[in-house]
């Protein structure tokens, strides 16, 4: 049996927010072995996502955020499979403008420990992108989930309702910049990065007062 790993999909729909919409193209994880997985923000697809889990038991569909583009499938692929959706409760929000009729499952608390495979992902409260943004952070696999709190060149967007650029920059200094710089950054959309390569470009930022 294969140990744990990271398969990644990609998914395209629209983001909506504020009154504008927006095409997008959306990175969903799916972390796992042959008999187990989570799925870290069930985007757009919930056909496509399901091909991936296969029929591997899926323990939790997990949501960094509650933006619609991370959460539009979640339902979906919860009724499907059984898993239970969990969502930091300081994003309700914004969640209930997606599914006005149907709340998370559970709620995520910074510090949380998630396991699947025998690897723990631990819960990193993050705002600033959203007020209930989270990262998962597997040492065991030297990976963080990022979701839209930083990508490839630097933070999240912080333009719109809910989001406040001061407090994602001390988010991901405070938590994603003390990670080992080795640390893989698995981002909710565009490119992969490592800690170490955005170092710099936060630096910028904590250099300025932030």
């Amino acid at each position: 049996m294969a140990g744990a790993r990271i398969e990644h999909l990609v998914t395209s729909g629209t983001f909506s927010l504020d009154g504008g919409t927006w095409d997008v193209d959306n990175n969903v994880w799916v972390v796992g072995d042959d008999r187990e997985v989570i799925v870290v923000d069930a985007a757009h697809d919930a056909d496509a996502i399901a091909r991936v889990v296969g029929d591997r038991a899926l323990r939790a569909i997990v949501c960094t955020h509650a933006h619609n583009d991370h959460i539009d499938a979640a339902p979906e692929l919860a009724a499907r499979t059984g898993a239970p959706v969990l969502l930091h409760p300081d994003d309700l929000p914004l969640w209930k403008q997606t599914h006005p009729d149907r709340a998370p499952d559970a709620e995520l608390t910074d510090g949380q420990l998630l396991t699947v495979a025998g690897v723990d992902l631990a819960v990193l409260h993050t705002p600033g992108h959203a007020p209930g943004a989270v990262c998962l952070y597997a040492p065991g696999l030297g990976a963080v989930f990022s979701g839209d709190t930083l990508f490839s060149g630097g933070p999240g967007a912080t333009g719109r309702s809910y989001s406040h650029f001061p407090t994602i920059v001390a988010s991901i200094r405070d938590r994603l910049l003390t990670l080992p710089g080795e640390t893989v950054v698995h981002t909710g959309h565009g490119a992969t990065t490592t800690v170490a390569a955005e170092a710099p470009h936060l630096q910028e930022w904590v250099d300025r007062g932030f």
